[in-house]
């Protein structure tokens, strides 16, 4: 049992993300009320229902009363959710959030927190499924998973300290790490394979024989078109925030493409078995490092 006490937790989102962090907390035992915020009241009730919170609560009564509020929205909405926090926010009451991108993030803290800007600890848990909404809430969504925070020079170290230990409550293991870094990572690791995976589900669904290509369809189109059915909307925002990141692994993998297409054009069997044999046997070892 941790040691780790909270007494009350404001999860701003309450979806997948937002949802498992509130259970998980729950789940290990450390936090004695948490309280629901976020735009859509049916997602807030049905979090209700399902035990995720305890009462659904407005954005002013979350600032005013949570000593920690996780913010799980789209990137694209963490301005204004920080403008309409920053006035009622009590001076102890620690911010965190699960945001996929860092650096956005951050300018969006302090363009809406301004003066409160030291009380906002950056996070991003490396978690997920395709699944979306409360119901897809999993208590065990983070254990063993890694969570990555990017702090700011501003933050208080007891601050930093209590959302790593939050996290370590939920069973995650917590890394420290710059926003510029965590950003070009996750390009490559996480949002690029989201962005294949789509086109590669729009390429197909707009071939003239789309209905006899989903037809015939097995286990390997399942498994790697998965993650496309992530939400739209914070996918967007995340490829949108991240431009830059993205824009250069693109690049990098385009020439990683062309590469291949003229070994195939040369029908360069010696360099298409050396390339699979290669990719093989990386994804061996990172799957037996425990990945």
């Amino acid at each position: 049992m941790s040691a780790f006490k909270i007494e009350t937790v404001a999860v701003i989102g309450v979806g997948l993300i937002g949802g498992s962090f509130a259970a998980a907390l729950k789940h290990a035992g450390v936090v004695g009320k948490v309280l629901g915020a976020g735009r859509r009241p049916e997602t807030l009730q049905e979090a209700v229902r399902l035990g995720l919170i305890d009462e659904v609560v407005s954005f002013k009564e979350a600032a005013q009363r949570a000593d920690l509020i996780f913010v799980a929205a789209p990137v694209g909405a963490f301005e204004a959710i920080f403008q309409a926090l920053a006035p009622w926010l009590g001076p102890k009451t620690i911010i965190t959030d699960g945001g996929s991108t860092k650096q956005n993030v951050i300018e969006a803290a302090r363009a809406g927190l301004q003066a409160r800007v030291a009380q906002f600890v950056p996070g991003h848990p490396m978690a997920g499924s395709h699944e979306k909404g409360p119901q897809a809430a999993d208590p065990k969504l983070y254990v063993g998973r890694r969570v990555m925070l990017t702090p700011l020079v501003e933050n208080h170290p007891q601050d930093v300290e209590t959302v790593r230990a939050a996290w370590q409550a939920c069973g995650a293991n917590v890394v420290s790490i710059e926003p510029s870094q965590h950003d070009g990572v996750v390009a490559a690791i996480s949002h690029l394979p989201h962005w294949v995976a789509a086109l590669f589900m729009e390429y197909v669904t707009q071939s003239d024989d789309a209905a006899l290509k989903l037809q015939t369809a097995g286990s390997g189109f399942r498994d790697f078109t998965r993650v496309a059915q992530g939400s739209a909307e914070m996918w967007r925002d995340i490829f949108i925030a991240n431009r830059p990141a993205m824009l250069a692994e693109l690049q990098s993998m385009k020439a990683v493409f062309e590469r291949a297409e003229h070994a195939l054009r040369e029908n360069d069997a010696d360099w298409l078995e050396d390339m699979l044999d290669h990719a093989s046997k990386a994804r061996r070892d990172w799957q037996d490092q425990g990945s």
